[in-house]
């Protein structure tokens, strides 16, 4: 029960009513400068990121400058007078990149596979100065000849004789069951 009560009190604590968010618009304004607001965004806030599963960011990528106001201008009308030029220009000023440069491969696998390679590496080498210089070495006791001796002495003294080793020993034929 205090558990609920407590994870209340900071679901309240940080839950910002939304006329709050409406009055900050004046901060958020200031963080992007003179850059027109067009939509919601993925998340509410006027923020510019390229992304494949939410392709209309809430901010165009560029400020507005003479230029391309007047390309906004002539947008409005028919665009089949503007020039293939002018229509990459509008792009580029809404959007930073097309879908296929911001989903084509960077090639970061290389180095991530490059470090693991590297630290599996590192982490053998340790392994092989530890077993060659720390740990003693393994004792007589787990030989082939010794274990043997060790199992024959086990079947002679009779140990377990219910349902252990004893009890699968065949003492007439000197053989397994």
């Amino acid at each position: 029960m205090s558990n609920l009560l407590l994870r209340r009190a900071l679901l309240d604590a940080v839950r910002v009513p939304v006329c709050a968010r409406a009055s900050s618009g004046n901060a958020e304004l200031a963080k992007i400068g003179n850059r027109e607001w067009v939509g919601y965004g993925f998340n509410g806030q006027p923020n510019y990121v390229d992304r494949p599963d939410f392709p209309m960011p809430a901010i165009r990528f560029q400020a507005d400058n003479p230029d391309i106001k007047v390309l906004r201008e002539k947008e409005r009308g028919d665009w089949r007078k503007l020039t293939l030029e002018e229509k990459k220009a509008l792009y580029r000023a809404s959007f930073c990149q097309t879908f296929a440069e911001f989903q084509a491969p960077t090639g970061e696998w290389k180095g991530v596979l490059g470090w693991s390679i590297a630290c599996a590496s590192i982490a053998v080498w340790i392994y092989m100065a530890m077993k060659i210089f720390v740990y003693s070495p393994l004792p007589d006791s787990l030989s082939d000849e010794n274990q043997k001796a060790q199992l024959k002495r086990m079947l002679d003294l009779k140990m377990n004789p219910v349902d252990g080793l004893a009890s699968k020993w065949d003492y007439d034929n000197n053989k397994w069951k």
